[in-house]
Parts: C-alpha cells; structure tokens; sequence
C-alpha cells in the first residue's frame, strides 16, 4: 500500500462523483427536459433537430470529460493501494463498457446521424425529405437505445458505489 495524502485521495473522490453525477444527470436532463422543451416549443422538425444535435455534442464534450476523469480516479485508487478505496471488478466493468458505447456513439453513430440530419434537412423534394428522414431515424433509434443502456449503467455504478460505502461503514463500526 502507497501512502497517499488524505486530501489527495478526498479530491480524487470527489472528481469521481461530481463526473458520473454530470454523466448520468446530464442525460436525465437532456432526455427528460431538454428534448420535450424542444419539440414542444420549436416549430418546425428542422430548427427543433439541429438543437438537439448541437446540445447532444455538447453533452458528448462532458462525457469525455467524465470518461477521463472516471478512468484516472479508478487508476489513481487502484495505484494507492489503499483497501478503503480499492476498484472492484464490478466497477471497472461497468466503467469500460458505458466509456464503449459512448466511444461507439460519439465516433461512430452520432457523426452518421448528423451526415443524414443535414442531408434529410437540405432536400426540398417531400419524398426524398421522406426517405431521407426514415434513413435518419433508423440510425437514431440504436443511438437512443445506447444512450439509456448507458443511463442505466451509470445508475448502476452509482449503485456499486453506494453500496460499497456502506460496506465500509458497516465493517468500521
């Protein structure tokens, strides 16, 4: 076992929390406030579409944040040695498969569904529109999918976390 500062491990842990908080609220947010307001508020599909794709990358620049500062928290609390901190096998695949899927979504998925956003939404033709938007949705319903298996997932993690805290708290007292 490392010794590491009290005030080290005590920041690490909190950077752990507040980023799977700003992961899994982020998307609570955005698929329980931001995309009814939208739709409701928004005329048209198209103005209404292309705000949701530019708060959905924004929410994708946290994520990678949150995947950044998830994985060195693991990483520095796996290298401390320290029992009251250690990285369960549970935690860390769970970790590696949300940081998958948001790599399949942000690398692969979502620039596909931008490519035929903007093709869907250039076409004046009503059939092609039709078509071109059908092709849209079929690529938004796995990345829909995606993001709640992600959801979940964090919930989970934060499940995992909790519960090992009060196992810790139960063999202290």
């Amino acid at each position: 076992m490392r010794l590491v500062p009290r005030w080290g491990m005590v920041g690490c842990l909190a950077l752990e929390w507040v980023a799977l908080a700003v992961w899994v609220g982020g998307m609570i947010v955005l698929s329980g406030a931001v995309i009814p307001a939208v739709f409701n508020t928004f005329g048209g599909q198209d103005s209404g579409g292309m705000l949701l794709t530019r708060a959905f990358e924004g929410y994708h620049r946290f994520v990678i944040g949150s995947c950044v500062i998830l994985s060195a928290a693991v990483w520095y609390r796996r290298w401390s040695g320290d029992p009251m901190v250690e990285v369960g096998r549970s935690e860390m695949i769970v970790l590696a498969i949300m940081v998958l899927i948001a790599g399949l979504i942000m690398m692969v998925l979502h620039p596909n569904a931008v490519t035929l956003q903007a093709q869907a939404f250039a076409t004046k033709d009503e059939t092609a529109k039709k078509m071109a938007l059908e092709a849209l949705f079929r690529v938004l319903m796995p990345i829909r999918s995606l993001y709640m298996v992600n959801l979940i997932l964090g919930i989970v993690l934060v499940v995992i976390k909790v519960n090992r805290s009060l196992d810790l708290n139960r063999k202290q007292s």
